[in-house]
């Protein structure tokens, strides 16, 4: 039996720290964005365990073990190219994130751990969330960055989830977090109207205990607010 859900961890932090409520559209058509996104006050993509078809940004599936999601696919890489084109507010974390490069033109590495030079980013799977989602390493934020003003510096500590990651950067993307072994870990849309984000890390995880996870979901709600103020102008 399959399910469409969405994590609760998600919802609380929209809740708790972006005074936000989540509306799913799990079964939308790409031609309907436009028409929901007039519903909205902004757009947060989440982490998942699937990750992006490979044949989106030119390869074939490297591990053919792995989750795939074809119908997420189809809807938020259109999503994100809408997003962006009508200025409303876009927050992708992990999955999410990947998902703003590749609908950008960028391309991703399909197994971080075995690329030359690169870290393993994946979590300890056996240990309890608190683990998985504790610190895992530093990244370094592009000075006079929204990150860097957010963190109130240009090193933090963040978690550390994920398999697959940045390879080749969509030009119209500007990376704005980098770990230590170079590998992007937060960027922002070039020139976009509106507030757009995306962070490879999951600042949703206990948000409101985590000074710099907060001010990342804040920033979004206040570009929400701002576009829920546009809307009914």
């Amino acid at each position: 039996m399959h399910y469409l859900v969405l994590g609760d961890k998600y919802a609380r932090a929209l809740r708790r720290c972006a005074n936000a409520q989540a509306l799913l559209l799990p079964l939308a058509d790409p031609q309907e964005v436009p028409h929901w996104l007039g519903l909205v006050d902004g757009v947060m993509l989440t982490g998942s365990p699937s990750n992006v078809h490979p044949s989106h940004f030119g390869e074939s599936v490297a591990d053919e073990t792995l989750p795939l999601d074809r119908e997420r696919d189809a809807l938020t890489l259109a999503l994100v190219r809408a997003c962006v084109e009508q200025g409303v507010p876009l927050l992708g974390i992990c999955r999410g994130f990947q998902e703003m490069n590749v609908a950008m033109g960028g391309s991703l590495l399909q197994q971080v751990h075995l690329t030359p030079g690169k870290h393993d980013h994946r979590d300890p799977s056996h240990e309890p969330p608190e683990v998985q989602y504790g610190p895992s390493h530093e990244v370094q934020l592009l000075p006079g960055s929204l990150l860097a003003q957010l963190a109130g510096g240009e090193r933090v500590m963040v978690n550390s989830l994920h398999g697959q990651g940045v390879g080749r950067l969509a030009d119209g993307l500007q990376a704005i977090a980098h770990a230590d072994d170079g590998l992007v870990e937060a960027f922002q849309v070039k020139d976009a109207p509106g507030f757009t984000l995306g962070v490879q890390w999951h600042p949703e995880w206990l948000c409101h205990e985590n000074p710099f996870y907060s001010a990342i979901f804040n920033a979004f709600s206040q570009a929400m607010q701002q576009r829920r103020r546009d809307r009914l102008r």
